[in-house]
C-alpha cells in the first residue's frame, strides 16, 4: 500500500496503471475525478458503497463495492480481489469501457455541454 500525498499529475496517472488494486472510499460527497482517472486507466476499483459511487461503480460489473463501515469486509475482498488478477483486469477494461462511454470529453460531455447552452440561448 502506498499514500503518495500530492504528485504531478503524469506521476498519478502511471501509479494507476501500475496498480493491481485501487481503493476508493468516500462517505456521501461528490463522485471525484480522481476515480474516474483510476477508471480510464483500467485500475481495479474496491470502492465504498454509497450514493456517489453508485453513479460509476456497479458491483462485480465496473468494479466492487464494499460497506464502507466493515473493515474486515474491506480486508477480505481487496484480499480476493488482488488475489484474481483475471477478475481485475475484466472489472478494469470494464471500468474505462463505462468512463469513455459515460464520461469522455470530446463525445459525451461536451456535445451536451454546448446542446445544453444552445438550449439556454434559445437556439
Amino acid at each position: 500500500m502506498h499514500y503518495l500525498g500530492r504528485v504531478p499529475y503524469d506521476t498519478f496517472l502511471a501509479m494507476m496503471q501500475v496498480s493491481r488494486l485501487h481503493i476508493y472510499l468516500t462517505y456521501p460527497f461528490v463522485l471525484s475525478w480522481s476515480l474516474l482517472e483510476a477508471m480510464s486507466a483500467e485500475a481495479a476499483i474496491l470502492a465504498s458503497d454509497t450514493v456517489p459511487v453508485l453513479e460509476a461503480i456497479r458491483d462485480d460489473e465496473t468494479g466492487a463495492l464494499t460497506d464502507f463501515f466493515d473493515g474486515d469486509a474491506l480486508v477480505e475482498k481487496a484480499n480476493a480481489l488482488l488475489d484474481d488478477p483475471d477478475k481485475r483486469a475484466r472489472l478494469g477494461k470494464a471500468a474505462r469501457e463505462f468512463v469513455l462511454k459515460t464520461y469522455d470529453l470530446k463525445t459525451q460531455c461536451l456535445p451536451k455541454q454546448l446542446e445544453w447552452v444552445a438550449q439556454l440561448a434559445g437556439k
